[in-house]
């Protein structure tokens, strides 16, 4: 799973875009809260636990207890214990799965901003598109490549050990654990690392990114229908190891759930990376330059209506405070102005009405896209001061602008 992904299913933007949220909207901003808790910084990168692991952790530790009762009777009420050891030692193989994607995407210089272990597994936000299909085949295949070894790992170990004991059945079902990891994230659908994957293949052989995106896509969506409907019936039927006449009412209602639940993040999934990867094929129309409104330079202590009036007559939106060199110190805040009422107008000054400027609110006119998305969120405010290179003004740039073609790209069809 590359960019928001998943150790058993990947929810992108995913690709959200260093981007945007998963599911579109308006991008994420730094400093936002990391969504869990947090238990350490491996490669710098923050690894955050969310409340939803919790709950899967004690389901774990009930189904796995379960199991252990029949195979190992004679350890009562400690088997919850084991349970709970497998339940931690499956996430944290979950979280190498994780890792691997991260190492490959900070050695392709791609930043990471969080890893998530959650309900269905664990996420890694990598913020940005992988260059070439070539990176984003190995990005996506290094995931389900350390489940295999990992599974590999456990079989030695499991074959060293005494069957029928607890380290025997613990490397079991850690091995068959990151089997079933492995062999999920190889499904050839986004937003799977198997769809990631296809995606890459199908990219190289038309050049186009979309066409990839589409097709794994789509592919994703058919595997959504395929696990609904075939994951119940593969139970039902005992394919997966149990017989027809030992399986309960409320067994087959959990199937069911189960089944409901990855089919739909699956389908959702694959339908964020449409939207996303639609985006990114607008993004470039995102300018500075033709987003920016018009300004007229004010004195700080010049009354709003004044400074209104000759930005009415020069056709302006937007006010720039400056010093008596014209050097630009500071933005009058547009939500300010709405607030001050007509009769108060004129015995305002436009100092009282403005924000200081600082390095990060000064947006060169070039920029575009991703990059202009990135200075963005790298300061967050509600105006910015466009210059051009010679830092002559060319106007103000406002984010309700940006966020309203931001969503108009999202919608427009590709």
């Amino acid at each position: 799973m590359n960019q928001d992904e998943e150790s058993g299913e990947e929810t992108r933007p995913r690709s959200d875009t260093a981007k945007a949220t998963p599911g579109g909207g308006r991008p994420r901003r730094t400093g936002e809260p990391g969504g869990g808790i947090l238990m350490g910084r491996p490669f710098g990168v923050p690894v955050y636990v969310a409340p939803s692991w919790f709950l899967v952790a004690a389901l774990i530790t009930w189904v796995f207890g379960g199991q252990l009762d029949r195979v190992l009777p004679e350890l009562g009420n400690v088997r919850y214990l084991v349970s709970l050891f497998f339940a931690v030692a499956f996430y944290a193989s979950v979280l190498v799965h994780e890792l691997a994607h991260t190492v490959v995407a900070l050695r392709y210089k791609l930043p990471v901003r969080r890893i998530q272990l959650q309900f269905f597994g664990g996420v890694s936000e990598i913020e940005k598109e992988s260059e070439t299909p070539g990176r984003e085949f190995v990005l996506a295949f290094v995931g389900p490549l350390l489940s295999l070894v990992l599974a590999g790992l456990f079989y030695a170990g499991m074959r060293a050990v005494e069957p029928g004991t607890v380290p025997g059945v613990l490397l079991a079902g850690l091995m068959i654990s990151n089997l079933l990891v492995a062999a999920f994230n190889l499904l050839p659908g986004l937003p799977l690392d198997g769809g990631r994957m296809l995606r890459a293949v199908v990219w190289k052989i038309t050049g186009k990114p979309m066409s990839g995106t589409v097709a794994a896509a789509w592919v994703g969506r058919a595997l959504a229908v395929a696990v609904l409907i075939g994951l119940p019936l593969l139970t039902h039927t005992g394919a997966l190891g149990n017989a027809t006449g030992d399986i309960s009412g409320m067994e087959t209602v959990t199937d069911a759930l189960l089944a409901a639940i990855l089919a739909a993040i699956i389908w959702t999934g694959a339908g964020n990376s449409l939207r996303m990867a639609r985006l990114r094929e607008h993004l470039p129309e995102l300018r500075a330059r033709t987003l920016t409104r018009r300004a007229v330079p004010v004195e700080p202590h010049t009354p709003l209506s004044e400074a209104l009036r000759r930005a009415n007559e020069a056709g302006a939106r937007a006010l720039v405070v400056v010093d008596a060199h014209g050097t630009p110190t500071a933005l009058v805040r547009e939500a300010a102005i709405v607030g001050i009422p007509q009769h108060r107008r004129p015995w305002v000054a436009v100092s009282g009405l403005a924000q200081d400027l600082t390095d990060g609110m000064r947006v060169p006119a070039e920029l575009a896209g991703e990059a202009l998305l990135e200075r963005l969120r790298a300061s967050p405010a509600t105006e910015y001061l466009v210059v051009e290179e010679t830092g002559e003004i060319y106007g103000v740039l406002s984010a309700a602008d940006v966020e309203r073609a931001f969503v108009q790209a999202m919608a427009r069809p590709s």
